[in-house]
């Protein structure tokens, strides 16, 4: 008998070895982005032996990472009820709560988790501080906070140093970030994903060069870990945009890299997800839509599927179905609705409304999809960085009201990269929609928009001289005389100023200057207005206004 529970316990020793083993290499699997692999693991785990808390609490920790939320909740309950690491599942919980906005809910269930940790235990803390960091609005300043009081127990655990990183990383404060990674990986150089975080680094303080060759040093000593791909397919697509020269090779090497990443990972329906995101920001369309419909094959009801329908639909002009399946994705109340979305449907009724071969613009639509890209920029202020090419079509249309209406949103991100751009045709298009033939009188406040645009420009860019013409253009509409020659007389000083060749080039804008400096002086100062008529004279001998207008003042 003593012998056969000698064999027994040892059984059981070997099988709880395995189990280990198992969610260790799950872990692996987690880290490596394999997550159908890490799944498929943790349910096996699971299922055999359901005590085991841990193995729960990975598991939903890949349900939030594919944002399938209530099946992660599902096993958070579950791994409650285990014994081996039950406790960690409180703090799934509360990255749920953390998502839903209830941080006094996250809180309680933190607390329950780290409630009587043995002294050295730190898992407890780091599983709370990437809660903090993977919530959907991140809280930094909590994860360092909490991982401060792991690495008081233990300052140089690898996994704590690794997600103090993170925090850091998230919290923008790159020394303290490098550092944490460099910590993280001297203290177990198989944690392949902190030397990478070195390289992540870099790309944030755009030194792609040098990321690249960080990225390189993680493939020389570990050439399948997928991850690294990802990174230098998004290194090189941010290169790409800022080096303008080079774009289109860097764009075809960033897809390269991520097709290569996708194959070391898995082409599950969520990574699949991952890599469509990822040809939105690479603006290859026609193969998002090729994406988009191989995952339709592969899961024909997920809503997130009528997203990159959506988007590619739009980009590839087939503007009824953008407009369905943006709707139908945003109408469902369970869809985590990001502002790309409003964007796209935004700018698919734009299109839809507007008949370029009648140069006509159904009105109800239009203001519609107006509407839509408010709610995308209220949503996230960088969606305006979209806006100015949408703009530009219908203002070289000659549809000024509706170029109007677009940049009026464009320039509501002061921090926009085509700010003054988006500014000047603002105040063009208002100002060229009160000089139509039909407009029995100009509207005032929409002529203060233009004014106040015009002003932006001048004010950040002083040597633009067209800003001067067209806000003196637009007091002459507004009957603003004082404005009226304060403008052009900075129209004609900013010319001037600028040499004779550019004074002989803009030689009719300088008369149009003087005449109507002139014109307003006529009433108040009959000697300036003379002055003036008088200036437009010298460079042109027979112009009939100034003659006129002389002839008048004596």
């Amino acid at each position: 008998m003593n012998k056969l529970k000698i064999f027994s316990f040892a059984l059981l020793t070997a099988a709880g070895a395995t189990q280990a083993q198992d969610v260790d290499q799950a872990k692996k699997a987690i880290d490596a982005e394999q997550f159908e692999k890490a799944k498929a693991m943790l349910k096996s785990i699971v299922q055999s032996k359901p005590a085991n808390g841990r193995a729960a609490f990975l598991l939903g920790n890949v349900y939030l990472k594919q944002d399938v939320a209530d099946s992660a909740q599902i096993y958070f309950q579950k791994g409650l009820s285990g014994s081996e690491g039950a406790k960690l599942n409180y703090i799934g919980l509360g990255q749920i709560d953390l998502d839903k906005g209830n941080a006094t809910a996250a809180k309680s269930n933190f607390d329950l988790a780290t409630k009587d940790v043995k002294k050295k235990d730190t898992e407890e803390y780091v599983a709370v501080a990437n809660a903090y960091i993977n919530a959907d609005k991140p809280d930094y300043k909590s994860a360092i906070a909490i991982l401060n009081k792991a690495k008081a127990v233990d300052p140089m655990n690898a996994y704590v140093q690794l997600a103090l990183g993170d925090a850091f990383y998230g919290d923008k404060n790159q020394n303290e970030a490098y550092a944490a990674y460099r910590n993280a990986f001297q203290a177990d150089n198989t944690l392949i994903r902190a030397k990478m975080q070195l390289g992540v680094l870099l790309k944030g303080a755009k030194a792609y060069n040098e990321a690249v060759k960080a990225y390189n040093e993680v493939i020389a000593i570990s050439p399948n870990y997928g991850p690294v791909y990802r990174e230098l397919a998004e290194t090189y697509y941010y290169w790409g945009n800022n080096d303008p020269k080079n774009y289109t090779e860097y764009i075809q090497k960033a897809l390269g890299f991520y097709e290569k990443y996708m194959s070391l990972t898995d082409y599950s329906l969520a990574s699949r997800m991952r890599h469509a995101d990822f040809l939105i920001l690479a603006k290859d369309y026609k193969a998002l839509e090729v994406e988009a419909n191989k995952m339709k094959e592969l899961d024909k009801v997920n809503p997130r599927i009528l997203r990159y329908l959506g988007y590619s639909a739009y980009e590839n002009d087939n503007i009824d179905v953008a407009i369905k399946s943006l709707q139908d994705f945003i109408s469902n109340p369970a869809n985590k609705v990001i502002a790309r979305d409003y964007l796209y449907l935004g700018l698919s009724k734009l299109k839809k409304s507007n008949n370029a071969e009648t140069k006509t613009v159904d009105q109800p639509t239009f203001d519609s999809g107006v509407a839509d890209i408010k709610k995308s920029v209220e949503m996230e202020i960088t969606m305006t960085n979209d806006l100015s090419e949408v703009g530009k079509k219908f203002y070289e249309q000659k549809l000024f009201k509706q170029a109007a209406a677009i940049y009026e949103i464009a320039v509501t991100n002061p921090e926009s990269k085509n700010f003054l751009l988006d500014n000047f045709y603002l105040g063009n298009s208002i100002y060229y929609d009160n000089t139509r033939k039909d407009v029995v009188k100009p509207d005032p406040i929409a002529l203060q928009k233009a004014d106040a645009a015009f002003g932006k420009v001048a004010e950040a860019s002083p040597t633009t001289q067209d800003a001067y013409i067209f806000r003196a253009r637009t007091n002459r509409l507004l009957e603003n005389e004082p404005n009226i020659i304060k403008y052009y007389e900075d129209y004609v000083r900013v010319v001037n100023e600028k040499g004779a060749e550019e004074v002989t080039k803009n030689k009719a804008k300088i008369i149009e200057a003087y005449n109507n400096i002139g014109s307003s002086y006529a009433n108040t100062d009959k000697t300036k207005a003379k002055e003036y008529f008088n200036k437009t004279l010298a460079i042109d001998a027979t112009n009939e206004f100034a003659t006129s207008a002389l002839k008048t003042l004596k």
